[in-house]
C-alpha cells in the first residue's frame, strides 16, 4: 500500500517534473549545440606571442583580480574576455606608440579546473579542456555510481550562488565551463 508521502512525491513529479520538486526550479535544457566561447578568468595561464618581439612573447598568469602584468603596458584586464577579444586589446594597446603593426596570438595553456561530486565513482577536482560536456565530465570522474540519476545534472556556474538543473539528452550537449561545480543526484525510483 502506498504511503501518502509516496503519492505526493509521484504527483509532484508528474505535475512539475522531478527536478522542479527537488530544487524548486524548472529543468533547463541547453539550447546551443555549439560550445560557448571560452572566457579568460583568474588562475588561467596564457601564452602570448607577439610576432617579431621575443622580449614580449612569454607565458603570463591571470591574477586574482583578472589582469596580466604585460611589459611596457602594465596591468591589462583579461578576465571575462574571449581569447580573440584579449588579443585585439593587446594589439590595440601595443599599436598606440609602442609597435608598428603588432601581431598578437594568445593560447590558453592551463584552464581553471572544474569540480564534480555526488553519484560518480571519483568525486573531485578535474582539469578542464575546451568543449567539455557534462557526459564527458562524468566519464572523467569514473562514470556514474549505481545509485545515480542519469537523466539530469545540477551545475553551479563559477561566480553564481545557486545551482541549476539541466536535462541530459543525447542530441543536446550540456556544456561545462572552467570553475563549474557539477553534481550528480541520486535516483529515487
Amino acid at each position: 500500500m502506498l504511503r501518502i508521502s509516496q503519492i505526493l512525491a509521484a504527483l509532484c513529479a508528474m505535475l512539475l517534473g522531478l527536478s522542479a520538486c527537488a530544487t524548486g526550479t524548472p529543468p533547463i535544457a541547453e539550447s546551443s549545440l555549439n560550445a560557448p566561447s571560452y572566457q579568460i578568468g583568474a588562475g588561467d595561464r596564457l601564452k602570448v606571442t607577439v610576432f617579431g618581439e621575443e622580449a614580449l612573447s612569454n607565458e603570463y598568469a591571470v591574477t586574482s583580480v583578472g589582469d596580466i602584468a604585460f611589459p611596457l603596458l602594465g596591468a591589462i584586464p583579461a578576465e571575462g574576455k574571449t581569447v580573440e577579444q584579449f588579443a585585439s586589446l593587446l594589439t590595440e594597446k601595443l599599436s598606440n606608440g609602442y609597435l608598428n603593426d603588432p601581431r598578437v596570438s594568445i593560447e590558453v595553456l592551463n584552464y581553471r579546473p572544474f569540480y564534480i561530486l555526488g553519484e560518480v565513482s571519483n568525486s573531485g577536482e578535474f582539469a578542464y579542456r575546451a568543449s567539455l560536456t557534462a557526459t564527458q565530465a562524468i566519464a572523467l570522474a569514473g562514470g556514474y555510481s549505481y545509485r545515480a540519476d542519469k537523466s539530469k545534472v545540477f551545475i553551479r556556474r563559477a561566480g553564481e550562488t545557486e545551482e541549476r538543473t539541466y536535462i541530459l539528452k543525447p542530441d543536446q550537449p550540456v556544456w561545462i565551463l572552467p570553475g563549474d561545480t557539477v553534481r550528480i543526484g541520486e535516483r529515487f525510483l
